[in-house]
């Protein structure tokens, strides 16, 4: 076993990736650091599998590397799994980029692959520089504590051996044990921001520090370990500020650097830095603005920040069921103080029936009264906040509105002397 070799394999018992008795999941693309990966991997005696992808991207090179790693591995006789994917539509369809695309057609299939052969782990070769790379490239994009720490060797089931080398290292290794490999052509153009990094911004910063590279992989170790004692103190923050009914904003301005919390809290969310300064500012600004971002909404109410998922506008389903039972009435009959149980004479409800949210301008004579009131002006006055607005059903007899449901009936529509029959819907939650 070589230096190389050695490295790896304290690396990996040092952070407890595997053991020599675990089934290890490859991936292997034919490039350089994959080949590393299951040459030192498959010399020091585990027991591995490989998984190309073929994207169809890159015409005749996708089926160079998929020739090249058929040949490696029935050399070396390895198991081989291959998969065929059509990027560009799924990208189409999904609209996302080709990179993330890939990423998710690779990632996905290789943990259905592990599943289908009993594998422990899928060992991806991620290295030094990949992890130099990426904290650079969350920086410029921004990012909190945690994307400065670099590329972790873990993460559930995906395991990253080669973190203890850089590319320098990777190359020579195979060189010594004369083991061939194929360069991805994508690699060598400013195309995509990654590959920027590689070719113009870090050598640009080698010139004024030639250890940058280490400098900012110490760093990055450092900050992985700040992280820890920061991410415990952001999980106590949160405990006190977030609710069943949002983020509390009295509760959030009085931590220490509440910002940072916020931060932490949206950021995962999609939100990105100059959204979440924005949602930061309008905590002492008026009630109903609103901030969306990927598929979530956030409402600054009174008292709290509203965090939901986006609904689409139009509604084929409910939130909950209606149970619908019919009886005669008579003097025995006491209606229920449930709001969740409604009480119908039968023959004042005999229109057409059907549930939607309100809308604006729409009104009712609430149970009791005689005069009508505007639905918007009666969950204004029980204090309903804009997100219990937003959810707020009713139920419509023709173009009347017979129930807000859960709150309150429509007084036309009560039980009274004259009444015979009696319909009594009950909301049961889905």
């Amino acid at each position: 076993m070589n230096k190389i070799e050695d490295k790896v394999i304290h690396f990996i018992k040092e952070k407890d990736l595997f053991s020599i008795e675990d089934k290890i999941l490859v991936a292997l693309s034919g490039g350089a650091d994959s080949v590393a990966l299951l040459c030192i991997l498959h010399s020091a005696g585990y027991h591995c599998e490989a998984a190309h992808c073929n994207f169809h991207l890159r015409g005749a090179e996708s089926d160079r590397d998929e020739h090249f790693v058929r040949q490696l591995c029935k050399q070396n006789n390895i198991a081989l799994h291959t998969a065929d994917f059509d990027t560009l539509q799924y990208a189409h369809q999904k609209h996302i980029s080709i990179e993330m695309a890939a990423r998710q057609l690779r990632y996905d299939w290789f943990e259905r692959l592990r599943k289908e052969c009993n594998a422990n782990v899928i060992a991806v070769a991620h290295h030094q520089d990949d992890s130099v790379e990426t904290m650079l490239l969350n920086l410029i994009r921004g990012t909190g504590i945690a994307g400065l720490s670099g590329i972790r060797p873990s993460n559930g089931a995906v395991v990253r051996p080669l973190l203890c080398i850089d590319r320098k290292m990777i190359i020579e290794y195979l060189r010594e044990i004369g083991q061939k490999y194929v360069t991805d052509s994508t690699n060598l153009t400013d195309a995509y921001t990654r590959n920027k990094i590689r070719l113009k911004l870090l050598p640009l910063m080698e010139e004024i520090n030639p250890s940058i590279k280490r400098s900012l992989i110490e760093t990055a170790n450092r900050l992985s370990k700040v992280a820890t004692i920061y991410n415990k103190s952001i999980l106590q923050s949160k405990q006190k500020v977030v609710t069943s009914k949002g983020i509390s904003i009295d509760d959030l301005l009085k931590e220490t650097a509440p910002e940072a919390i916020l931060f932490e809290i949206l950021h995962p969310l999609g939100f990105n830095p100059a959204q979440i300064n924005d949602i930061f500012h309008s905590l002492t600004n008026q009630s109903g603005k609103r901030f969306c971002c990927n598929g979530w909404e956030i409402i600054k109410d009174r008292d709290y920040l509203l965090l939901t998922k986006e609904q689409p506008n139009n509604y084929s389903f409910f939130p909950f069921y209606l149970i619908k039972k019919e009886q005669n009435y008579d003097n025995n009959f006491h209606i229920p103080s449930n709001k969740n149980i409604a009480c119908f004479d039968a023959d004042k409800l005999r229109g057409t029936l059907s549930i939607r949210k309100w809308r604006n301008g729409d009104s009712f004579i609430p149970f009791g009264m005689k005069g009508k009131k505007k639905i918007s002006d009666y969950l204004t006055d029980h204090k309903f906040s804009i997100n219990e607005k937003k959810q707020q059903w009713v139920l419509c007899c023709d173009e009347c509105i017979a129930w807000l449901i859960g709150e309150r009936i429509d007084n036309r529509f009560r039980i009274d002397n004259n009444t015979q029959k009696v319909i009594i819907y009950e909301i049961i939650s889905k």
